[in-house]
């Protein structure tokens, strides 16, 4: 089929070229002039389907209706396709245990969104002589969230960061809450 840098009609420079009708018949080798005219009687286009072809093959179609056709084909699947979103957490190596559960609580969110997590302890000055710290920090979180997440990229000390990347698993989806006392009807009226 034609793409988007077809040439139509008197775009087509070939002075001879195989025919096909809008049906997909083939109509044979034409003289250009001919194939126009074969085009134009149809009130539709003569489209360059195969330049490289032995003559090239051209083809009658309706040449506004088939890209429009192409664009939404295109926009249907742009729909379809998941974009996969990383998210960031940074840490640092003297976090107190507060601000630690806050943050992991943020990465379990992300999880649960569907979102890749990385994580990153940043080391500053004198920091960096003491990576067991960091080190503790990852495996503090690896373990928060070892319920519902695999652990993609493992820890590693890259320059003054410390990165582990974290991704949603899909067979250990998070249970979600019930409600309790099912049991009993809820509008139980009083018999005297």
């Amino acid at each position: 089929m034609a793409n988007s840098t077809s040439r139509v009609n008197e775009e087509i420079r070939a002075p001879k070229v195989r025919l096909v009708d809008s049906d997909g018949n083939q109509l044979g080798v034409k003289p250009r002039k001919e194939a126009l005219e074969i085009a134009r009687s149809a009130d539709l286009d003569l489209v360059l389907v195969a330049q490289k072809a032995d003559p090239p093959v051209c083809r009658i179609m309706d040449y506004s209706k088939y890209k429009y056709e192409i664009a939404q084909r295109e926009k249907e699947s742009k729909k379809k396709r998941t974009q996969v979103v990383v998210k960031e957490i940074k840490y640092r190596p003297k976090i107190s245990q507060g601000d630690l559960e806050t943050k992991t609580r943020k990465v379990l969110e992300f999880l649960e969104d569907g979102n890749r997590v990385k994580i990153t302890v940043m080391f500053r000055g004198r920091e960096l002589q003491h990576p067991e710290q960091g080190q503790r920090i990852v495996d503090f979180v690896k373990d928060e969230t070892k319920d519902i997440a695999l652990v993609e990229i493992e820890a590693s000390l890259e320059g003054r960061n410390m990165t582990m990347v974290l991704i949603p698993d899909k067979t250990k989806k998070k249970p979600k809450p019930t409600a309790l006392n099912t049991s009993q009807p809820k509008n139980q009226e009083l018999v005297t």
